[in-house]
């Protein structure tokens, strides 16, 4: 019997577990497929501060990029002496770059910074190629994020899994892969643990980080959450030779898009560099289900977009393009903390496209509670009953 079972091998249950197991805590993880199966081994590595509204989710991406800055430095804090690039996950604090078409669009860019209240600088149009050389030339202006940074999402999952095993666990730390969760179990009105495909696992606590499967997970424990799908397609160069891009970047469209509560397609232009020397584009944003059909025109748009912002990507190949689903609520926050509903029953999902950033905060408020710690954060705007109730 473990102290908790976390229902998802994907970055915010390895976070999940990995603060748990930090705190002393024997751990079970358990997924249907590998590690990072789901949308982490979809997702771009994206850990930002850049495009959060001032508020709740803002407070958890800054406790959460100190929390990933310390994971990735070499010692026995972050489980990682032994590895030659720090946590092993390729963390590059490379910084934002958010960038404005018109005077008007600028303007608004830095009254947001303003109120992030986050380390920034507002880039006028004839200083953006200090930073960025190759940008066009027709922009307005921009703001720089030095906070803003990127990692390896496959990696971070797979290294904090090890990592809390390894450093903390010693052992308590187990992985049940190919396990696919049917139900729960419970005692009186409370959940004593999951029941699968290979048979039950019992445990003190239940973590539901399923991503965005978390809607089902929690139906079988009979308690609603509006998690769905929404679909992005990443675009993937061949290596380059030199570094084109040295920043995140990424237009004012983005934080809108991000905001949205439109099912139909949409689209901005954000590039970044890898360590690789590939270069990623994206974001597109669509509720089509799990619907993984490739989309040559969404391609083609996020194609033309890149090329607008650097125009020298027109001569470089594209090599392969993959696509994944945001964990979308309608609110837009994630779902963080204990069910009153189901005593037993915490959860970690519906982070949309933030998850990665927003995982090592997540687990770690998550340990805290489960610990009878005071979190770092007020939870109560990531509430699990938040939403109305549905009849299921």
């Amino acid at each position: 019997m473990s102290d908790v079972i976390v229902v998802g091998a994907g970055v915010v249950g390895a976070a999940c577990a990995y603060y748990a197991a930090r705190a002393g805590l024997d751990v079970t993880v358990v997924d249907r497929g590998p590690v990072a199966g789901g949308t982490t081994g979809s997702g771009e590595g994206n850990v930002l501060v850049s495009d959060k509204e001032p508020g709740p989710e803002l407070d958890l991406a800054v406790l959460s990029n100190r929390l990933w800055r310390s994971l990735a430095e070499p010692g026995p804090e972050s489980g990682a002496a032994d590895d030659a690039a720090g946590g092993g996950f390729e963390f590059e604090a490379k910084g934002g770059l958010v960038v404005a078409e018109t005077g008007e669009v600028q303007r608004q860019l830095a009254e947001l910074a303003a109120k992030q209240g986050v380390e920034h600088t507002i880039v006028a149009a004839g200083s953006l190629r200090e930073y960025e050389p190759h940008l066009a030339g027709d922009l307005a202006g921009g703001v720089h994020y030095p906070q803003d940074a990127q990692v390896q999402p496959m990696l971070a999952a797979a290294r904090l899994l090890r990592h809390g095993g390894d450093r903390f666990g010693h052992g308590t730390l187990r992985l049940r892969l190919g396990v696919t969760v049917t139900g729960v179990t419970s005692s009186g009105d409370r959940l004593t643990g999951v029941r699968t495909s290979h048979g039950d696992v019992r445990g003190d606590a239940v973590i539901n980080a399923a991503g965005t499967w978390g809607g089902e997970v929690a139906a079988l424990a009979g308690v609603h959450l509006p998690i769905l799908p929404r679909r992005g397609f990443v675009l993937v160069t061949e290596p380059l030779a030199e570094p084109l891009i040295r920043h995140k970047v990424y237009t004012a469209a983005y934080v809108t898009n991000v905001a949205s509560d439109s099912a139909d397609l949409e689209t901005s232009a954000v590039v970044e560099g890898t360590p690789a020397g590939t270069v990623l584009i994206g974001a597109s944003r669509e509720r089509v289900g799990f619907d993984r059909t490739t989309s040559v025109p969404v391609l083609a748009r996020l194609a033309e977009q890149a090329v607008a912002l650097f125009p020298a990507l027109r001569d470089v190949r594209a090599i392969r393009s993959y696509c994944g689903f945001r964990p979308y609520c309608p609110d837009h926050l994630p779902v963080i903390g204990a069910d009153p509903r189901m005593p037993g029953l915490y959860h970690a999902c519906g982070h949309e496209g933030a998850g990665i950033g927003l995982a090592p905060a997540t687990g770690h408020l998550l340990a805290q509670l489960l610990t009878g710690a005071e979190p770092d954060l007020d939870l109560r705007p990531f509430r699990p009953d938040r939403f109305a109730e549905e009849t299921l």
